[in-house]
């Protein structure tokens, strides 16, 4: 099966404004973004497709050198609906799922993403492989592509989440034992 990754990379970063969260950089100076990039680039995901928007050619800059393809979604400030969209949009006709990755959780490893792709691969379709931690809903989820259509009608800042809700019965909890699945930095204090 051919299961692509989104990293959405186009968020306006509003609870650590000024500053993007997306650009602050690790020990080893690569922004939360390129290591995100870096998962999923190293997973059996192909292709890998950042959406950009919210401070772009900063973003793209902190992704140079990695083989993957950018997007900008130029809706972006009306939240991750329109980052969804325009990843969506992007996919090749032949993938059959996608990873839909967040910027903003670096802590998720290409193992765990492999491991999402492998239950999906083994799951009846279509299904949602959504990642669980003791039980706790996490991220990221891979979506077969009988769902693309429906993102096209999301709006605003709620992600896919009104999705999760109307095909409830396609979902296919994984629990993966990792509380990487459930941490995602936006604050400040979350860096601490």
């Amino acid at each position: 099966m051919r299961v692509a990754a989104l990293v959405l990379a186009a968020g306006l970063s509003s609870r650590m404004a000024p500053r993007n969260k997306l650009l602050v950089a690790d020990r080893s100076g690569r922004a939360m973004v390129a290591r995100v990039a870096q998962a999923a680039m190293a997973s059996r995901a192909d292709p890998v497709i950042a959406v950009t928007g919210h401070q772009a050619e900063a973003v793209a800059a902190s992704l140079h050198g990695l083989r993957l393809q950018l997007v900008h979604a130029p809706d972006y400030a009306q939240g991750m609906s329109a980052s969804l969209k325009a990843g969506i949009a992007a996919l090749p006709d032949d993938i059959e799922g996608v990873l839909v990755c967040l910027g903003d959780m670096p802590l998720v490893t290409s193992g765990l993403l492999d491991s999402l792709i492998a239950a999906f691969e083994a799951a009846a379709r279509p299904a949602i492989i959504l990642p669980l931690c003791a039980g706790q809903r996490g991220n990221p989820l891979l979506w077969d592509r009988a769902f693309f259509p429906a993102f096209a009608g999301l709006a605003g800042d709620h992600g896919a989440r009104p999705l999760l809700q109307r095909f409830a019965g396609h979902l296919v909890g994984i629990e993966t034992g990792d509380a990487a699945v459930l941490r995602d930095f936006d604050t400040e204090a979350a860096f601490g």
